[in-house]
C-alpha cells in the first residue's frame, strides 16, 4: 500500500474499511468463535502492511530452494528432510540476518528489491512431523494477500495437499500452484501430464486456479548463480513475468483488498448459515410452543366434556331422588292414606327411606371423584407439558456431537440453561403439590353452597350438608302434611295439597340443584383459569426467548446480507480492474 493512490483506489480502501468494520461489529454481537474475529481482525490490519506472498506446500516439495531461486540468494536452508521447522517472514533489510519474533516465527531480511514492495512467508510443510507447525500455517492463511501452493514433480498433489488446498479456498484466496523439480521428469509428455493432472485436480477441488507453472527451482537457482544456460530450462522466466505483472502496483493493491474481503466474505457466509441454522431451530421453538398452546385448547375442550358428563350424573341423583318424591306424595296423598297422613313421625321416616335414601352418600361419592378427577387431570396435564419442553431440551443435546454441550453465549446454550431453569421449577413444584389438600379445598367449597346459614357446623361433610338440606325440603312439606291434617278433607283439598308438596319439593330440589351445580362449576372453572394460568407461567420465559432471540437473529441476519452485498460489489469492482 505504499503506492500513491489514485481517487478511485482510495475511495475502494475507505469502502473496504468501513464493510470490514462494520462486520467486525457485527461479529462481535454473535456467537463467532474467537478464532474468526481474530482472523478478520489480522486481515484488516494486514491493508497498512506489505504485501504478503504465502508459500505452502509438503515438506521436500522445494519451498526454501524456490524462494532462494526468486531472490537469487541461498538465504534459506535446504534440504531432503523437514529443514523449515519455524515459519520465516522475509522482509527488507539492509543486509541478511535471521532474528525470532514471536513464537514459531523468525524474520529473515535481505538487501533483494523485490522485498521492497512484498513480504514472503515461508512455511513448514503440510505433513511436517510437528503438527503445530501445521497449525502455524493455517493461521498465516487468512493473512495472506496470495498463496503461491509448491508441489513436488515426484509427488504431485498428495492428500496432505488436497486437504491444505481446501482450507485455502474456503478463506476465498487468489492460488497460483507451482509444480517443482520438473528436472527430474525425463522428456516434455510427462511434464505436460503432471501440468495437467495437478491443474485438473486442483480445479475439480478449489474451482478457478490463476495460474499454474512448471518449474525447477534448482536449475533456477543455479542460473543465477553463474550457470545462465540452466534458465531456460527451469522455466522460472514465465513465473517471474506472472509475479511482476500480477504483482505492480494496481495488482497489488487489488490484492491486498481482495484478501480482506474474502476473509470477511467467508465470515459473513458463516454467519448466515448459522443465522438460518438458528432460526431453522427457533421454528421448531415455536412449533413447540404452538404445540402446548394447541394441546391446552384440545385439554380445555375434553376437560369441559368430561366435566359435563361427571356433573349430570351428579345432577341425575338429584332428578331421580324429586322422582321419587312425586311417587311417593302419590301414594301418601291420597284417601285411603288418611290415617298415615296424620302420623307426622311416620311419614317422616318414610320420605327418607323412600325419596332421600342414599342420595347424599352417592352424590358425596360422586363429586369427591369429580374433584380427584379435577386435581389428577390438572396434575398430569401440567406435568406433560414440562416433560414436552425437557424433551426439546434432549432432542437439542443429541444433535450436539463431539461437544460436552452447547458453548457459552451461543442460542443452543441460552436455550439450554433456560429449559433446564424451568424444568427444575416445574420439577420441584410438582413434588410439592399437595394432592389431598388440592382436593379437600375443592370439596370444601361445593359443601359451604349447600349448607344453609345456621343449620349446619362448619366441620360437616357434604353428604350431611345434602341430609341437611333434604331435611329442610322435608320441614316444608310436613308443613303441607300438617295443613291437610287441620283442614276438612275432601275431594278436591288433597289433590291440591299433593300438588303443592310436589310443586315446593321442585322448588327446593331445584334451588338445592342449583347451589351444587353452581358451586361445582365455579370451582371447576377457577381451577381450570387457575391450571392455565400455572402452565402459562411455566412456558412463558421460553416463550420470552425465543420471541426475542427470533428478533436478534432476524436483525443480525439482515445486517449480514446487507454487509455480503458490500463485499460482493466490492469484490466485483476489483476483479473487473483486474481484467481491464
Amino acid at each position: 500500500m505504499e503506492a500513491i493512490l489514485n481517487s478511485e483506489q482510495e475511495e475502494l480502501l475507505k469502502r473496504t474499511r468501513d464493510v470490514l468494520g462494520r462486520l467486525r461489529d457485527v461479529l462481535a454481537d454473535t456467537a463467532a468463535s474467537p478464532a474468526d474475529r481474530t482472523a478478520l481482525a489480522e486481515s484488516i490490519r494486514q491493508l497498512d502492511e506489505l504485501f504478503l506472498l504465502v508459500l505452502a506446500g509438503e515438506f521436500n516439495s522445494g519451498k526454501s530452494s524456490f524462494i532462494n531461486a526468486l531472490l537469487g540468494q541461498p538465504l534459506l536452508e535446504e534440504g531432503v528432510t523437514p529443514t523449515t521447522s519455524q515459519i520465516y517472514l522475509l522482509k527488507y533489510g539492509d543486509k541478511a540476518e535471521q532474528k525470532p519474533v514471536e513464537k514459531g516465527v523468525w524474520v529473515q531480511t535481505a538487501p533483494v528489491e523485490l522485498l521492497q514492495k512484498i513480504s514472503i512467508v515461508d512455511t513448514p510443510g503440510t505433513n511436517a512431523i510437528l503438527r503445530e507447525h501445521e497449525a502455524l500455517t493455517a493461521e498465516l492463511i487468512p493473512r495472506s494477500d496470495l498463496v503461491l501452493f509448491i508441489t513436488s514433480a515426484d509427488r504431485p498433489f498428495t492428500e496432505s495437499e488436497r486437504s491444505f488446498l481446501s482450507q485455502i479456498r474456503d478463506w476465498g484466496k487468489k492460488i497460483v500452484l507451482v509444480v517443482n523439480k520438473i528436472d527430474i521428469l525425463s522428456g516434455a509428455g510427462d511434464k505436460e501430464k503432471v501440468i495437467a493432472f495437478v491443474r485438473d485436480s486442483a480445479r475439480n477441488l478449489v474451482g478457478e486456479i490463476s495460474a499454474v507453472f512448471a518449474v525447477s527451482a534448482k536449475q533456477a537457482q543455479k542460473a543465477k548463480m553463474g550457470q545462465p544456460q540452466l534458465w531456460p530450462a527451469s522455466g522460472f522466466e514465465p513465473l517471474e513475468e506472472f509475479i511482476r505483472d500480477t504483482l505492480d502496483d494496481d495488482g497489488r493493491f487489488r490484492l491486498k483488498l481482495l484478501n480482506p474481503l474474502g476473509v470477511g466474505h467467508k465470515l459473513v457466509k458463516k454467519q448466515l448459515d448459522a443465522r438460518e441454522a438458528d432460526l431453522e431451530s427457533l421454528k421448531e421453538d415455536t412449533q413447540l410452543l404452538d404445540d402446548i398452546e394447541g394441546q391446552m385448547t384440545y385439554y380445555d375442550e375434553d376437560m369441559q366434556r368430561n366435566f359435563k358428563a361427571r356433573l349430570s350424573e351428579i345432577d341425575n341423583l338429584l332428578y331421580d331422588m324429586e322422582k321419587r318424591g312425586d311417587e311417593f306424595f302419590d301414594d301418601m296423598m291420597r284417601l285411603g292414606r288418611i290415617p298415615d297422613l296424620i302420623r307426622a313421625k311416620r311419614v317422616e321416616r318414610a320420605f327418607e327411606m323412600a325419596v332421600v335414601a342414599d342420595t347424599p352418600q352417592l352424590i358425596e361419592k360422586r363429586v369427591g371423584e369429580l374433584v380427584d378427577w379435577m386435581v389428577e387431570q390438572d396434575l398430569r396435564q401440567w406435568t406433560a407439558v414440562a416433560e414436552h419442553l425437557a424433551k426439546r431440551k434432549d432432542n437439542r443435546q443429541n444433535r450436539i456431537v463431539g461437544e460436552g454441550g452447547p458453548r457459552e453465549g451461543t442460542l443452543a446454550y441460552d436455550r439450554q440453561r433456560l429449559v433446564d431453569s424451568i424444568g427444575e421449577a416445574t420439577r420441584r413444584a410438582v413434588e410439592t403439590y399437595d394432592r389431598d389438600k388440592e382436593a379437600e379445598q375443592m370439596a370444601d367449597s361445593a359443601r359451604q353452597a349447600v349448607v344453609s346459614t345456621g343449620l349446619a357446623g362448619v366441620g360437616v361433610g357434604l353428604g350431611v350438608a345434602i341430609a341437611i338440606a333434604a331435611h329442610v325440603v322435608w320441614v316444608d312439606v310436613t308443613g303441607i302434611l300438617a295443613g291437610i291434617a287441620a283442614a276438612t278433607i275432601g275431594l278436591l283439598i288433597l289433590p291440591a295439597r299433593r300438588r303443592r308438596a310436589k310443586r315446593e319439593l321442585e322448588e327446593k330440589l331445584a334451588a338445592l340443584r342449583k347451589k351444587l351445580m353452581g358451586s361445582l362449576t365455579e370451582q371447576f372453572d377457577r381451577e381450570m383459569r387457575r391450571s392455565a394460568q400455572r402452565i402459562a407461567d411455566t412456558v412463558a420465559p421460553f416463550g420470552r426467548f425465543v420471541r426475542a432471540e427470533q428478533d436478534k437473529i432476524n436483525a443480525q441476519r439482515d445486517q449480514l446480507v446487507e454487509l455480503e452485498a458490500h463485499v460482493v460489489g466490492l469484490r466485483a469492482q476489483l476483479q473487473a480492474g483486474e481484467q481491464r
